[in-house]
C-alpha cells in the first residue's frame, strides 16, 4: 500500500531553488493513517502467524501509538490492551484519545510512572502481562519501534527513492527515521525533526538500525531546534505557522496540519530553507505521518507521550 506524493508551490522554498513535496502517509489507511500503518503491518503479521489473539502495548495519555493499536485490534478481531503511563489518571474521565481506545475495545491499565520506565525489564514485563490478563499477548514497544517497525517503514523511503533527495519526517521514538533512511539508499538523505526536547533520540536511532539491518545507516541527521518546549508543546507562533500554511495550501492539497507533528516538521523545514539549508536543485519531501486529530486540551499535559 502507498500514498500520493504532491508537489507544493511555496515562495519560501521556490526563492531558494527548492521544490517542496508532500508524502501523504495520512492517507495511507482510514483507520490506520500514517507512519501507524507502516509500523504496525508486520508486527500484526507476526502476531497472526503466531497465533496470538491478543495484542499488548504501551502509551501516554496522549499516545496515537495506543489508538492505532486499538482500532487495528478492532479490524482484525485481536484482543487489546493498552498500559497508560500514569496510575493517578485511573480515577479521571477518560480523554478523547484514550476513550477511542476503549470504543475499540482496549482494555486500559493504568500504571504508576515509576513502573512505567521500567516496563522493558523481563521481570516487571512479566508482571505487567500477568496483572492483565494478558500472559499470551503479542508485546509491542511503546510508539510501536521494533525491527519490524523499522522494516515496515523501509518502504517508505523505497517509495521517495527515485522522487527525493532530502526526505524529511518528525520524530518521537525515532522508528520511522530508521526506516525511511535505510529505505532511501545512501544517495539519499533523510532529515529527523524530534519533538521531544531532551537530544536522546540519536542512539535510539542507531540501535534500531544496528538490530534491524546489522550495522546504522549513514545518511540521516536531527535537528533538535524544533521542539517548541516538548512534546504537545503549541506554542502561538507554531499554531499561527500551521494556519498560514493551510490558508496557502489547504485549498490545493486538501491538508489540514496536524499540530504535534506535521506543524513542527513544516515549520522547520521553511526555516531550513530560508537558512539556505538546502542546495539549489534539491527536492525536499515532507513526511505527512498522520491527519490533524483533536486538539490536546489546554493546561498541564504528559510531556513524555509519544508515538512516532
Amino acid at each position: 500500500m502507498t500514498s500520493p506524493l504532491q508537489r507544493v508551490d511555496d515562495d519560501r522554498f521556490g526563492r531558494r531553488g527548492v521544490e517542496l513535496l508532500l508524502k501523504r502517509d495520512d492517507l495511507i489507511h482510514p483507520d490506520l493513517p500514517g507512519n501507524k500503518y507502516r509500523k504496525l503491518v508486520l508486527n500484526l503479521r507476526a502476531a497472526a502467524e503466531a497465533g496470538h489473539d491478543t495484542l499488548l502495548t504501551f502509551g501516554g495519555a496522549y499516545s496515537n501509538h495506543l489508538r492505532a493499536t486499538a482500532a487495528a485490534g478492532r479490524l482484525l478481531g485481536l484482543a487489546t490492551v493498552g498500559v497508560v503511563r500514569g496510575d493517578e489518571l485511573a480515577d479521571r474521565p477518560l480523554n478523547p484519545s484514550l476513550a477511542r481506545c476503549a470504543a475499540d475495545g482496549m482494555r486500559l491499565r493504568f500504571v504508576a510512572r515509576s513502573t512505567y520506565r521500567r516496563k522493558t525489564e523481563p521481570q516487571v514485563l512479566a508482571a505487567l502481562l500477568r496483572e492483565s490478563g494478558a500472559e499470551g499477548a503479542y508485546v509491542i514497544p511503546e510508539g510501536g519501534s521494533n525491527t519490524l517497525a523499522v522494516q515496515g517503514c523501509t518502504a517508505l523511503g523505497e517509495e521517495l527513492r527515485d522522487h527525493t533527495d532530502v526526505a524529511a519526517v518528525a520524530c518521537g521514538t525515532g522508528g520511522t527515521l530508521a526506516g525511511l533512511a535505510a529505505g532511501l539508499g545512501p544517495d539519499r538523505r533523510a532529515l529527523g525533526i524530534p519533538v521531544l526536547k531532551g537530544g536522546f533520540l540519536g542512539p535510539g536511532i542507531r540501535e534500531l538500525q544496528r538490530r534491524t539491518f546489522g550495522e546504522p545507516t549513514g545518511n540521516w541527521r536531527l535537528d533538535e531546534r524544533f521542539h517548541h518546549g516538548g512534546y504537545a508543546r503549541t506554542p502561538p507562533a507554531l499554531l499561527a505557522f500551521a494556519e498560514d500554511f493551510e490558508a496557502r495550501h489547504g485549498a490545493a492539497t486538501g491538508l489540514s496540519v496536524e499540530r504535534l507533528y506535521v506543524a513542527k516538521l513544516l515549520y522547520a523545514l521553511t526555516v531550513l530553507s530560508e537558512e539556505g539549508a538546502f542546495r539549489p536543485g534539491t527536492r525536499l519531501t515532507a513526511v505527512i505521518t498522520g491527519p490533524r486529530e483533536d486538539p490536546v486540551p489546554a493546561g498541564p499535559r504528559d510531556q513524555s507521550s509519544t508515538s512516532r
